[in-house]
């Protein structure tokens, strides 16, 4: 398969697409970034790798940083995790009040914001330098020393998380948070802050496309069984109260963030991400679903 070949036809045809989404303000920082930015790159199993635009550009890769949580949580935690957390598609915003209160502060997954917070408050419980320890996951995986948090988006997150604090105050009422609330805030906010490039975040997702071991060494990082249950989550639950959509139009496992990024991985054949800024109404990158959407039509692979 020449996947390049395809990615370049991908740029190509998306070029004239009328891309009429809308960049993230909520987070000012985030509003400065160049909404034309456009990149993609896929990373395969047999190692070698394809890339178009600006691919090798970093951003905020915000919630896609939510499975490296999720992950080490999972190792720390085993199936005594999920007596917190729910594993269910949420059918609703990712940052639902309403839904939270209805469900008795149990989080419908892992990836709604909500969830995502319980997910810091094991890891806080469980570490003393948490935002460590989920920068040395991160380096490890992806074999990049230099990958950082963005210091002026967490500030700017900092700032601006009223809903986030909303949120962990509720969950807190219900005996569901066991740490400081302004702690574990912080920590959510710079691991959302992670700034990673396409092609970094492709290497790093291999993880979950490698059954758990890291492509360049074979290490296994995480057993396979908990990588699939990643993977399930990833495909139900990655793309908010969008998730069916993607499910329907790309057919992979993935996640994506208000920066603008994508990241989609085909089991045991490739990883692969996207970059463009400006979202769709349900938070996920316009023009990010339709680049993955042809590249699974042009490949003829899913996972379905």
């Amino acid at each position: 398969m020449n996947y390049q070949k395809i990615l370049f036809e991908i740029e190509e045809e998306l070029k004239d697409f009328p891309n009429n989404g809308k960049i993230a303000t909520y987070i000012p920082e985030l509003s400065k970034v160049n909404p034309d930015k456009f990149g993609g790159y896929l990373y395969c199993v047999n190692g070698t790798h394809s890339s178009f635009g600006d691919a090798e550009e970093r951003f905020s890769i915000q919630s896609i940083s939510k499975t490296f949580g999720l992950s080490l949580a999972m190792l720390l935690k085993g199936d005594e995790l999920w007596k917190r957390i729910d594993v269910e598609p949420s059918g609703s915003s990712y940052n639902s009040l309403y839904q939270l209160e209805r469900e008795n502060g149990i989080p419908r997954n892992p990836f709604i914001n909500s969830g995502a917070l319980v997910i810091t408050d094991i890891l806080l419980s469980e570490y003393d330098h948490p935002k460590d320890e989920i920068l040395k996951f991160v380096r490890k995986i992806s074999g990049v020393e230099s990958i950082d948090f963005d210091e002026s988006v967490a500030e700017s997150e900092k700032l601006h998380g009223h809903r986030n604090a909303a949120l962990a105050h509720l969950m807190k009422a219900f005996g569901n948070i066991h740490n400081d609330i302004n702690t574990i805030l912080d920590i959510y906010f710079y691991q959302c802050s992670l700034a990673m490039s396409c092609g970094e975040l492709a290497k790093t997702f291999m993880l979950y496309a490698n059954e758990g071991k890291i492509l360049e060494t074979n290490e296994e990082i995480m057993p396979p069984i908990k990588i699939q249950r990643i993977n399930a989550l990833m495909q139900t639950c990655g793309f908010y109260d969008e998730a069916g959509e993607f499910a329907f139009r790309v057919g992979l496992p993935g996640k994506s963030g208000v920066g603008g990024g994508i990241v989609a991985i085909h089991p045991e054949k490739y990883s692969a991400v996207v970059w463009s800024p400006k979202l769709n109404e349900k938070g996920n990158s316009l023009l990010g679903m339709e680049a993955l959407e042809r590249l699974t039509k042009k490949t003829g692979f899913s996972i379905f």
